[in-house]
């Protein structure tokens, strides 16, 4: 199932969809024209009980009655979850990423965060201020999220809280990051974390280590790897993670980025106003964002 957030261009809240053959299914409608309470929120409907048979549900009734049902060329697209109360993320994840800044390979996942007001979704724009930040670089990166609320859990059993999967760019202001000595000023600007376009459940991407990976920036590859080269997979990031604090339903875990990153490049590339950068990963869709300078 891929599961993204829409709206139509005179509404404020996003609402969860899921897009089929015959349109995108408002959930929410669906549901309750079905009997059933679907949260109308991606977050609210991952810490719903039985949300994913509630979601089958709602999609069965929409396709079979029409209700619910609605044009995709009247929508635009937010990130799948747009309101996460954690967004985490894990550095020098790929051994040769770690290598191409003369970085030690990591014995323990390095976590950092970025703000919740940096996710933005598929439709929006990254924006900064120049003045501010001259050196912004793109990341791409596989990002979990959590479906289930995950405390101390162990690696084998890790990937049952985990809903599904999503892509993003850990965006990156590297003058501000490398300059403070820690990261998460220059990795949390508004808008330095977009995700989308959608949720896409765990059953359909399958095995989450074994997926190939590429960012272009203005249609150029400059980065291609595949998940089977991260240090540590996403079982163990979830119980790593869940050991220190707890994961909730809608948190993001942005699992690392293969090499290739601008800022190591010879010379280095560095985005500008006008630029585009689209990431990819296998199973789990493309993200186009333009970079625009405020």
């Amino acid at each position: 199932m891929r599961i993204g957030q829409y709206r139509t261009t005179d509404e404020q809240t996003p609402w969860t969809g899921v897009a089929t053959d015959d349109g995108v299914v408002d959930l929410a409608e669906a549901g309750a024209a079905a009997g059933i309470h679907v949260p109308d929120r991606t977050s609210d409907l991952l810490a719903d009980w039985e949300w994913r048979r509630k979601a089958d549900l709602a999609v069965e009734y929409a396709e079979s009655t029409g209700v619910g049902l609605r044009d995709p060329a009247d929508l635009e697209r937010a990130a799948p979850v747009d309101d996460p109360q954690k967004v985490v993320c894990v550095g020098l994840n790929y051994r040769d990423h770690a290598e191409e800044g003369d970085n030690e390979i990591p014995d323990e996942p390095v976590l950092f965060s970025k703000f919740p007001t940096s996710v933005v979704g598929p439709e929006d724009a990254v924006r900064w201020d120049p003045e501010y930040t001259e050196k912004v670089d793109y990341e791409a990166e596989l990002v979990a999220v959590i479906g289930e609320r995950a405390r101390r859990v162990d690696p084998d059993e890790a990937m049952e809280y985990v809903a599904g999967f999503t892509v993003g760019n850990d965006v990156s202001a590297r003058d501000l990051q490398h300059g403070d000595g820690q990261w998460v000023r220059g990795k949390s600007l508004d808008t330095f974390a977009p995700t989308g376009p959608d949720l896409v459940t765990t059953d359909e991407v399958g095995d989450p280590h074994d997926l190939d990976i590429f960012a272009e920036v203005n249609g150029e590859r400059l980065q291609e790897s595949s998940t089977e080269n991260l240090i540590f997979g996403v079982d163990e990031l979830i119980s790593f993670c869940s050991q220190a604090f707890t994961l909730e339903p809608g948190d993001l875990v942005f699992t690392g980025t293969p090499p290739g990153v601008g800022v190591y490049r010879e010379p280095p590339v560095l985005l500008g106003d006008g630029d585009t950068v689209t990431v990819g990963v296998e199973g789990v869709g493309e993200l186009t964002t333009e970079f625009e300078t405020e």
